[in-house]
């Protein structure tokens, strides 16, 4: 989950596998010809888990009972050895290496047998719909009383096309409009979250506030990519409806928004990610918000290597959090168990653990300051005095986050989505800068670059 470059990466398709590329179809479906043989047991000696980044590892090293460190890529458990590969996700990396080592899960050895891996939100319908991927119920024996807790949103994503839960997750992530309460005292006169949102409660509100804003010297926010998410995880309709492409009302308003902010020089066309673009996140940056989950808070927003750099709005607590014009979520990790693995017990009790035992999650959430997965935990935290995140100020950022996580629809998801995404927004760049003359214009290019990736798509 954490730094979610996946969310702006492309899917490269694999040739001759079973794995589905990010995109195949605008419908679940399974992609392998045969149904492949669950095989799982216990004994193996090596637990071997495929990530990305170090997130998942420190949650392991810090919360799962029992668990010993005994080297940056190597744990133990009992007697078993757990074994860490890390391959980074640019360039798609992350994915086509686990892809490579899950098309020679059969014929590996015992201990190079991959037992664990992760996927994120934007590519998870890859793994799930197909049978490299464990029934977490089924298979594992995980039991639906313990899973009944988890937003149900959470379980959409990795819930495969005949219905079987295909991983587990520790983490919800709804998200909200984090914003400054320096410049929120300067121009709106208050910093009180409750008070902003006020000022912020729709977009027609959102787009007077940034005229306001403007008028101070300041940037409503770094991007008209910060909003994107706020838009898209709103839609009525899917990417690819009958085989064609279709912009979502939402999309196209999030489009003219845009448009206009940029035009009037309330917002900017940077880069997720870039250097331009987190300029903001220093108290010498001239933005007023971001938009985004707890992990983003307390890890991207002027942070390195989980210290607060100087001169960092977050190092003094200078943010604020409401929930903005609309809820959204953006991101999370899912914990899937490979079929093949022989440490099927181990795999079962990891899943349980990590993302139902409400005794660990409660020290995820504290230590961590992740929004746990587990509704009846996070009821508990949002009367709770004593709970705030430092990067806030103190606030607790649990009741905001609570009233939107149940609003969270997965029904227009599809496989189509990260292309879709990415396509859309760099045509729709072209366009905000002027680089292309019109929205039209803008448009047939992100058709034909779809169309180019996936030929099945008729218009």
């Amino acid at each position: 989950m954490r730094k979610k470059l996946l969310s702006v990466l492309l899917c490269t398709a694999m040739a001759a596998t079973m794995l589905t590329g990010c995109g195949g179809s605008d419908t679940k479906k399974d992609s392998s010809k045969e149904a492949k043989k669950v095989t799982v047991s216990d004994g193996g000696k090596v637990l071997n888990i495929r990530v990305w980044n170090e997130e998942f590892k420190s949650r392991m090293t810090d919360h799962y009972p029992g668990y010993k460190k005994v080297s940056d890529t190597e744990g133990k458990i009992g007697d078993v050895t757990v074994k860490w590969t890390i391959t980074p996700s640019d360039d798609n990396a992350y994915q086509n290496a686990l892809d490579e080592a899950l098309k020679k899960q059969d014929s590996a050895a015992a201990d190079d047998k991959i037992d664990l891996f992760l996927v994120e939100a934007d590519y998870a319908l890859k793994y799930v719909d197909t049978d490299y991927t464990l029934d977490v119920v089924n298979d594992l024996g995980v039991s639906k009383d313990a899973l009944a807790n988890q937003y149900k949103y959470t379980q959409d994503i990795v819930t495969d096309s005949k219905g079987a839960l295909k991983g587990a997750s520790w983490q919800a992530c709804p998200a909200g409009m984090i914003y400054r309460r320096d410049i929120a005292k300067k121009v709106f006169k208050t910093d009180d979250p409750e008070k902003i949102q006020e000022l912020f409660k729709d977009w027609d509100s959102f787009k007077a506030a940034s005229k306001k804003l403007k008028d101070a010297g300041y940037l409503t926010t770094a991007s008209v990519n910060d909003t994107y998410r706020v838009f898209s995880n709103n839609v009525t309709s899917k990417w690819v409806e009958n085989k064609k492409i279709n912009v979502d009302e939402n999309i196209k308003a999030w489009v003219d928004m845009s448009k206009e902010m940029v035009d009037n020089g309330e917002t900017t066309t940077h880069e997720l990610w870039g250097s331009d673009w987190s300029e903001g996140f220093m108290k010498s940056g001239n933005v007023f918000a971001y938009f985004g989950p707890a992990w983003f808070i307390d890890f991207s927003m002027g942070y390195k290597d989980g210290v607060a750099l100087d001169g960092s709005v977050v190092k003094d607590g200078g943010w604020a959090l409401t929930t903005g014009p609309q809820s959204f979520y953006w991101g999370g990790t899912w914990i899937c168990g490979a079929n093949g693995t022989d440490n099927k017990s181990l795999v079962k009790d990891i899943i349980e653990k990590m993302t139902t035992d409400e005794s660990v999650l409660k020290d995820i959430v504290s230590k961590d300051n992740d929004y746990a997965n587990n509704s009846k935990l996070m009821d508990s935290l949002k009367d709770d005095k004593s709970f705030g995140d430092k990067a806030l100020g103190g606030q607790n950022p649990v009741p905001i986050f609570s009233a939107g996580v149940g609003s969270i629809d997965m029904s227009n998801i599809s496989s189509y989505d990260q292309t879709c995404a990415e396509e859309f927004q760099a045509a729709m760049k072209d366009y905000f800068d002027g680089n292309t003359k019109d929205y039209d214009t803008a448009l047939q290019t992100f058709i034909d670059k779809v169309k180019t990736k996936h030929p099945e798509i008729e218009g």
